[in-house]
């Protein structure tokens, strides 16, 4: 079986085939660091973490690189408006995304470069793009001459020409061109500076990550990702600038995950219902969050709501439980037969399930699905009269293993003193109120987290099971 993933710049499934056998090279946009990440964020985070699992669980080994972008324009407002300079805000956020993805089990790239410790290599990368006459120097702006890269809009299957009439193009009075960007900045009174051939300034967006990825990866890499809405301009621009100055193929395959809506409503900051991850995290496991944002296929929309994470999360806990339940079953039980091929059998057709689901251009959703059937599956198990340690052993090993694939937690967080105190203090007001389906539902709940309740004359009692 191989992994056939879908390439933006050739709008198909291909076979995934990297350069070099048994090796991926791959670069993922990483946040601007002004503020605390949106859920806009977090979802390429959480799915190219998972792309990058599944690579070395199929035995890949993976480079990956993840930039942040620590200068620009959204910086230097929030350092204005707070009174800070720009490396003190970057650096706080950077801790701070560090701090939000890691709750929500992404691991760090092997390298994550910042636009203020690369900037020699930029301005080297904007040098040798005038030399070779794809990029000139305005009034101490440094712009790339769009229309001298043949194949501009290749990724985002425009003309020329339509990107002129319908995209989004900054127009400047310095340019030769509308369509022309902005290679080099000059800076303006106040703001953060380099120096450089063309006078004091700062690098345009596009072309801090083509400098990295050629610096951290090399001319050419196999996977260039991030969210959808990067497609064009940002890595447009990329292609156009990398292939120019090497001649070379830039990235061979573009992977791109699905916008974000809240509500049924597109999230954007214009109608201010953006989410933080910050603040998601303070009231729900992220391990949920983590898990709702790969119930989708990564190229699909997602729909984001409380009463859908919600839903998520009963789910995630039943999942949880029934592993619970197997490991409780082989630790308890003296009296375990020794082998029963066709639950063996099953367990295996589930695992290959899972392989298919994600090597199909990594169908995180069927693959949770089938998850699901492992869960039901070994709930059903478990209330046969005799079990196997080897079919348990099974079960459990194949819950590990899989979930350790999507980046998914299967221990249960252990509880503080009081919440629970609080839970069985709301319990006792429903029973007050006999709303004994909600006593009932707390109950179970706390159950789930492995806490026995006693009632007793003097009130309620609890242990840890």
């Amino acid at each position: 079986m191989s992994i056939q993933l879908y390439n933006t710049l050739t709008r198909k499934k291909e076979e995934f085939v990297p350069l070099e056998e048994g090796k991926v090279k791959m670069y993922v946009c990483g946040p601007t660091v002004y503020n605390y990440i949106h859920i806009g964020n977090a979802r390429p985070a959480i799915v190219f973490d998972t792309v990058r699992r599944y690579l070395e669980y199929r035995g890949y080994e993976v480079k990956y690189v993840s930039n942040f972008t620590d200068v620009d324009d959204k910086l230097i407002r929030a350092a204005n408006q707070l009174g800070e300079d720009v490396p003190t805000i970057a650096d706080r956020f950077i801790e701070a995304y560090f701090e939000d993805v890691t709750s929500l089990g992404c691991r760090h790239a092997d390298i994550h470069p910042r636009v203020m410790e690369n900037m020699d290599i930029i301005i080297e990368f904007i040098r040798q793009l005038i030399e070779k006459g794809y990029a000139y120097e305005s009034e101490g702006d440094v712009y790339f001459h769009t229309r001298g890269f043949e194949e501009y809009g290749k990724l985002s299957h425009q003309s020329i020409d339509e990107l002129r009439v319908g995209a989004r193009i900054e127009v400047g009075d310095k340019k030769q061109d509308d369509l022309d960007f902005a290679l080099w900045k000059a800076a303006k009174e106040g703001e953060i500076y380099w120096e450089s051939p063309w006078g004091p300034g700062r690098p345009g967006w596009h072309i801090e990550c083509s400098a990295m990825a050629k610096k951290y990866l090399g001319d050419t890499i196999d996977i260039h990702a991030g969210g959808q809405d990067l497609t064009f301009p940002h890595h447009e621009n990329e292609i156009a600038q990398s292939e120019a100055l090497t001649g070379k193929p830039f990235a061979r395959y573009w992977m791109h995950n699905g916008y974000i809506n809240i509500d049924n409503e597109k999230m954007s900051k214009s109608l201010g219902n953006f989410v933080l991850v910050h603040d998601i995290i303070k009231q729900h496991n992220p391990q949920v969050l983590r898990l709702f944002m790969l119930s989708v296929h990564y190229r699909n929309p997602i729909n984001y709501s409380q009463e859908l994470l919600e839903s998520t999360k009963s789910a995630f806990e039943r999942l949880q439980t029934s592993y619970q339940n197997l490991k409780h079953r082989r630790e308890a039980s003296t009296n375990l037969t020794d082998h029963n091929q066709e639950w063996l059998d099953k367990i295996s057709a589930l695992h290959d399930e899972f392989i298919e689901a994600m090597d199909d251009d990594f169908n995180t959703a069927k693959a949770i699905s089938v998850l699901f059937d492992l869960s039901k599956s070994a709930n059903y198990y478990l209330l046969e009269k005799n079990t196997a340690a080897e079919v348990i052993d099974a079960f459990t090993g194949q819950f590990e293993e899989l979930f350790a694939v999507l980046g998914l937690k299967l221990d249960k967080e252990e509880m503080l003193d009081e919440e629970i105190d609080a839970l069985i203090e709301k319990r006792n007001q429903a029973r007050k109120e006999r709303n004994f389906q909600l006593s009932d539902q707390i109950r179970d709940q706390l159950k789930d987290m492995n806490i026995i309740l006693e009632d007793t004359p003097q009130g309620t009692r609890w242990k840890r099971g």
